[in-house]
């Protein structure tokens, strides 16, 4: 019976079998998993947070309410191994544009004039020589920046000595360190005062790149006791680790908060589906063609909540860092897990990081024993699974994803044909409908003294983002090398396109260094701007405002190309409407030509030059030469090193070394919640709530709670202008305020692209009911609660696609909902619910301007149906959406963070 489990679920059945208590996990439970039969696994797991600010701000918070009660605040910790990292976000202060312009004419030969250098002597990261204005004047000497193409690591272009990190990117992490200095400070806090808190420094990485390289252990040894490691995360790209043969996945930070705090993790036994992988990959096949292919095969499939699990021939062709691509976009198609056993591939991986051959021995052995090691060209170990998907990996060919969602695809080769169809059609999820005069315009503007011109179509972001990739070298190699033959060959960016190379870690930078492409990145405008989110969470650097302005003068479709998994319209820049995911490759290709119309196989590339995409495209052989000579042991072990040194400014920092935090009212960064105020044992009924918002389908987390700067118009301006009145440039980003609930709640519903039916425009506004005024949402719902009327949300389908919180409402009415949403709206006390099947605001002739009564039972019990009484005398069916008991315990005391203190008391 064991033997036909799927491997990820034998993981599971581990962890409840290390874990049965009695309560939380019972024997049958693990009878159950055994089995098969339906049952829900509650497994402990490490946690992962990507910034964890939130998190831990509640736990400080929950200290302080303990102890007013008379209870030790110490007792407050996590009671599993939480690594919380801090570089997540990265504001782009300086870029190629704002730092050092293209000057106005270009040399009539076919190389791009070299970049202006800058001084180094003197400087963090400077090579240590006199300052760099002391150029060479050997009159036989070549030109500097040419030597420092030729030359490898990154050298100071004139002294020709290594250089720590381009200069961009130390402007860049200088400005981030100093922005977020009480961000640091708590952290540094939080990793005294707490046990079983490790804190990646800032300038490290990012949270999943950190996971992959430095934190994963495959098999965890404690208390004599040896197992399966295995994750939960705050991170979107926390399922890459399933790639390493790591079971994990990305949970709410409230979900996350509990499991830091003992709670284990409650799913539904998933229904696991075998993708066996058959079939040769295409050479010019890159790991994005074929986790888009894969992505597009299994959503199509339907196989929302469920694990996959691949298996097969093909599986033996991907590469660890493939596999960990792949397994990254598990949520773009709705699945928990993607999962790949280890095999002798993964092993081998292992070899190259910071696992010593004792330790890897030790691994082998244990999984094999426990049967948890597959040998996928031995069809004889193949599990049984609940249904089997064959894709053929030899039908991948490049793609891009957009323009507005990562599982709409486009052949490469149609690019130009569809971006033309998305002119011509209505406006639609992949659409925009320009009338056809309107289709040619072309606007002309000048930067730097040049005249330049854009149309529909035009690319005005190009992003090489590797935070998805940066564990695959092969790929940010391909670009690489794509770069050097476009120099060589004359090729050039237009200089008013922003482009950006924000690599995950330090160790992209270190290998591009090293093989010598990165010179060739900087030569097309591709500088290192840092390491963290930036492109992909709206944190692109201002466009040139004569190109902003051509823009809105002609209403064009402009592009941003990219190569991270987050693209929604409007998400990049509020002017840049179409918005394409692609490999590394083809951003510096797109970047090249200028347009997403472009046929590679019939037009030219770049103004005019008779070279096209195939004369410039590295073969697979060439990247995969690159590769085995640049990408060695000690790029594996440069995060260690990082870890270990950590930086300059951090280890500075000096914090309180009190139990309780020593709170700043006058901070607006760090702010005590207000969770903790009211410790209710039963919500009260609903009565005679009003509609804050009435939304349609598909609500994602970018309307729920919108990533990147705070907009100059936000509910949040009136909050940052009292003392000490900081300006819109200071107001820094959502994800640097993350731990000020004050600016959080003020910037829920923010999204600019958010549709409320009670204001029937695009916009973060609603409709005050009682006075028929429209204002923010904010200050609506400040209004309501003054006056004591609480408040619902009406959606549609999938509400809440990603993980945020929800903050003052009761309840929120969906058609369906996103699970991990969900959970996060139990955890703050928020219910659930669920129109009945064929029935939704439409069909029930809801205005939203009514008032909604909800009676709560004093027991109750998993999906359980509610009447919804109006006031225009209609009443409907919902379903409360509780799983399970340990779901309504949470409700019950106001959300989970309120049960776990009172737990302590």
């Amino acid at each position: 019976m064991y033997n036909k489990l799927p491997l990820s679920i034998r993981v599971l059945l581990e962890s409840a079998i290390r874990t049965c208590d009695g309560f939380y996990t019972k024997e049958e439970d693990v009878q159950s998993i055994l089995t098969g039969s339906s049952s829900r696994a509650k497994p402990r797991c490490p946690s992962l947070q990507r910034d964890g600010i939130p998190a831990m701000v509640d736990l400080a918070a929950m200290r302080d309410a303990v102890a007013k009660l008379g209870v030790d605040p110490c007792l407050v910790n996590p009671k599993c191994p939480t690594d919380l990292i801090v570089d997540h976000s990265l504001q782009i202060d300086f870029s190629k544009c704002s730092q050092q312009p293209q000057p106005a004419s270009r040399p009539s030969s076919c190389r791009p004039q070299p970049r202006a250098a800058s001084h180094c002597g003197g400087q963090k990261g400077s090579c240590g020589k006199a300052s760099c204005s002391d150029t060479p004047s050997s009159p036989g000497r070549p030109p500097a920046s040419v030597q420092q193409i030729e030359n490898t690591p990154l050298l100071c272009p004139f002294h020709l000595k290594p250089v720590s990190e381009p200069e961009t990117a130390l402007k860049n992490q200088e400005m981030e360190l100093n922005r977020n200095k009480e961000r640091l400070q708590f952290f540094k806090w939080c990793s005294k005062a707490f046990k079983n808190v490790n804190v990646v420094p800032p300038d490290v990485g990012a949270v999943h790149q950190v996971n992959l390289e430095y934190l994963s252990r495959v098999v965890q040894l404690s208390d004599d006791f040896i197992y399966p490691d295995s994750v939960v995360g705050t991170d979107s790209h926390t399922t890459m680790i399933n790639g390493l043969g790591i079971l994990g996945w990305g949970v709410g930070g409230i979900e996350t908060e509990a499991v830091m705090l003992g709670q284990p993790v409650s799913l539904t036994l998933p229904r696991v589906v075998g993708c066996k992988l058959v079939g040769s990959i295409n050479p010019l096949a890159t790991s994005i063609d074929i986790v888009l292919g894969i992505t597009k095969h299994l959503r199509q499939a339907g196989i929302e909540g469920k694990f996959v699990e691949f298996f097969g021939p093909g599986v033996c062709q991907l590469s660890v860092p493939d596999r960990t691509t792949i397994a990254n976009m598990c949520p773009e198609y709705n699945a928990t897990v993607s999962f790949f056993p280890v095999d002798h591939v993964t092993i081998k991986h292992f070899t190259k990081t910071n696992f010593t051959p004792e330790k890897l021995e030790l691994l082998e052995s244990y999984l094999k024993a426990v049967k948890l090691f597959r040998a996928y060209d031995d069809s004889s170990q193949d599990p049984e699974y609940s249904e089997v998907i064959e894709i053929n990996l030899s039908s991948m060919v490049p793609y891009v994803s957009g323009p507005k969602r990562p599982q709409d695809r486009v052949v490469v080769s149609n690019m130009k044909e569809d971006f033309q169809r998305s002119l011509d059609e209505k406006v639609g999820l992949r659409s925009f409908h320009i009338s056809k005069e309107k289709q040619q315009t072309r606007v002309p503007f000048t930067h730097c003294g040049q005249e330049y011109s854009l149309c529909h179509g035009s690319v005005v972001i190009a992003a090489v983002i590797s935070c998805t990739n940066n564990c695959n070298p092969s790929v940010m190699l391909t670009a690489g090398l794509l770069a050097k033959k476009a120099v060589e060959a004359g090729l050039v960016v237009k200089p008013y396109i922003r482009t950006s190379l924000a690599p995950g870690s330090g160790m992209v930078t270190h290998y591009l260094s090293t093989s010598g492409v990165l010179p060739y990145f900087n030569q097309l405008g591709f500088e290192v701007i840092g390491y963290g989110c930036a492109t992909c969470v709206g944190n692109t650097a201002p466009l040139p405002e004569a190109a902003v302005d051509a823009i809105k003068q002609g209403d064009l479709v402009a592009c941003g190309v990219l190569s991270g998994n987050r693209h929604f319209e409007g998400r990049l820049c509020d002017c840049v409407r179409a918005n394409y995911l692609a490999s590394p490759p083809l951003v510096v290709a797109y970047a090249i030509a200028g347009t997403v119309g472009i046929d590679f196989e019939k037009s030219v590339t770049s103004e005019g030059k008779e070279v096209y995409l195939r004369d410039v495209w590295p073969s697979r052989e060439e990247v995969q030469q690159t590769e085995e000579d640049s990408v060695i042991t000690s790029v594996f072990k440069e995060l260690s090193g990082r870890m270990k040194k950590g930086n300059a400014f951090w280890n500075q920092i000096e914090c309180s070394d009190s139990a309780l935090f020593p709170w700043d009212h006058k901070s607006t960064y760090i702010r005590s919640p207000s969770f903790f105020s009211k410790m209710m044992s039963q919500p009260p009924s609903i009565e005679d709530a009003h509609v804050l918002l009435f939304l349609g389908d598909n609500v994602t987390t970018d309307h729920i709670s919108p990533a990147g700067s705070i907009s100059r118009t936000s509910a949040n301006r009136v909050y940052f202008f009292p003392p000490p009145r900081l300006t819109p440039r200071d107001f820094n980003s959502y994800g640097a305020r993350r731990g000020n609930d004050a600016v959080m709640t003020r910037g829920t519903f923010a999204s600019m692209k958010l549709h409320n039916r009670l204001v029937g425009k695009n916009g973060p506004k609603t409709v005050h009911i009682p006075s028929g005024q429209t204002m923010d949402v904010f200050e609506a719902a400040e209004r309501y609660q003054r006056d004591g009327v609480p408040l619902i949300i009406l959606a549609g389908k999938d509400y809440g696609s990603g993980n945020s919180r929800d903050w003052g409402v009761r309840a929120v009415i969906a058609e369906s909902f996103e699970k991990l949403h969900r959970r996060q709206l139990l955890g703050m006390g928020i219910v659930p619910l669920q129109f009945e099947s064929g029935e939704n605001a439409e069909s029930l002739e809801l205005s939203g301007k009514e008032r909604f009564t909800i009676e709560l039972p004093e027991d109750l019990c998993p999906n359980q149906p509610f009447t919804v009484k109006t006031s225009q005398g209609k009443s409907f069916h919902v379903t409360a959406l509780f799983e399970d008991e340990t779901d309504i315990i949470c409700f019950k005391h106001g959300g989970l963070l309120r049960f776990v203190a009172r737990t302590l008391l």
